[in-house]
C-alpha cells in the first residue's frame, strides 16, 4: 500500500460526536478506532464486501486518477488513495454523504480527496475522464439507468470501471442469437428463450425494496452483464458475485449514433 495517511488526532469524545452528528452513515469508516457506523444491519460494510474482491483490482495505483460516483461516505475513494491513487474526486446528490466524506478525509488526513454534489447525469460537465470510475451501489437507484452507463462511457471513463449492483433472480447467463426473430420460423409463437431464467432481465421494482423507495431496478446477472457490454465495457472479471471489473471497449452500434437519448452537458475528449 501507499500514500497511507495518518488520522488526524482527535478525542475519542469529541470524535464520536461529531460523528455521531453527522449521523446516520450508511458506511462504517474507522476513524482512530472510531466506527462511524458500529451497528449497521449489514455488518462491517462495507468493508467485509470489499474484502470479497479487493484482489482484482491493482494493487498499485499510484498516478492513477479515479472518480467515485455515488461515493456516500468516501469509503472506495479513500481505500483507492490507500492503493497509490493520484487525483481523487467523489461525486454525489446527498449533501449529508458529502459532509460525512469531507469530514472523515480530514479526520483520516486524505487531504486532496476532493468531493462534489454532482448528479451521474451530469459527468459530462467534468469535461474529462479518469484511469478508473467506480460505479458501486447506485445503478439500481436510478430512474434511467442504462443512460448513465452510457454517459460514463461516453464521457469520463478512461480505462476501467469497478461497478456493482443489486442483482435478484437466476445467477445464471443464457447464449442468446445475435438477433431475435419476432416469431418462431412458421409459428406466430414468441421465442421460448424470454422465458429462461437466464436471459438478462431488469426487474422493475414499482414501489419499495427493504423499505426504500429509490430502489428502482434489480438486475438478473445476465442483465447486467449485458448492460455492460451495451455501454461499452468488456468485463475482465466477476470477483464476487455482484461486482464487475470492466475495461473500455467499444460501443456496439456506434456507427449509427451516440447512444445517449438526450443531450448532456459539458464536453469530454
Amino acid at each position: 500500500m501507499k500514500n497511507l495517511a495518518a488520522a488526524r488526532s482527535v478525542p475519542a469524545d469529541d470524535l464520536r460526536a461529531r460523528i455521531d452528528a453527522l449521523g446516520p452513515w450508511f458506511q462504517n469508516i474507522r476513524i482512530q478506532g472510531v466506527e462511524t457506523a458500529p451497528d449497521h444491519f449489514l455488518g462491517d460494510y462495507p468493508a467485509f464486501k470489499f474484502a470479497r474482491f479487493a484482489d482484482a483490482l491493482p494493487e498499485d495505483l499510484e498516478g492513477r486518477s479515479v472518480l467515485d460516483i455515488g461515493c456516500n461516505a468516501g469509503f472506495y475513494s479513500f481505500e483507492m488513495k490507500r492503493r497509490g491513487a493520484g487525483e481523487v474526486l467523489g461525486i454525489d446528490s446527498d449533501e449529508r454523504y458529502l459532509a460525512q466524506a469531507r469530514f472523515a478525509a480530514e479526520a483520516l488526513g486524505f487531504d486532496d480527496v476532493r468531493f462534489e454534489n454532482r448528479s451521474v447525469y451530469d459527468v459530462a460537465a467534468l469535461g474529462r475522464r479518469f484511469d478508473i470510475v467506480i460505479f458501486m451501489g447506485v445503478l439500481y437507484h436510478l430512474r434511467h439507468p442504462l443512460l448513465a452507463l452510457d454517459l460514463i462511457r461516453e464521457h469520463v471513463a478512461g480505462e476501467f470501471m469497478l461497478f456493482q449492483t443489486m442483482q435478484q433472480g437466476s445467477d445464471s447467463v443464457a447464449e442468446v442469437p445475435e438477433d431475435h426473430p419476432f416469431h418462431m420460423p412458421g409459428t406466430f409463437d414468441p421465442p421460448a428463450y424470454f422465458n429462461d431464467p437466464g436471459y438478462p432481465k431488469l426487474h422493475f421494482i414499482e414501489r419499495q425494496f427493504a423499505n426504500d423507495w429509490t430502489n428502482w431496478w434489480a438486475p438478473n446477472a445476465a442483465a447486467s452483464q449485458a448492460m455492460l457490454r451495451a455501454a461499452g465495457f468488456t468485463i475482465e472479471a466477476n470477483p464476487e458475485s455482484e461486482v464487475y471489473w470492466c475495461r473500455v471497449a467499444e460501443v456496439p452500434y456506434a456507427e449509427y449514433g451516440p447512444a445517449a437519448v438526450y443531450p448532456a452537458k459539458g464536453d469530454a475528449a
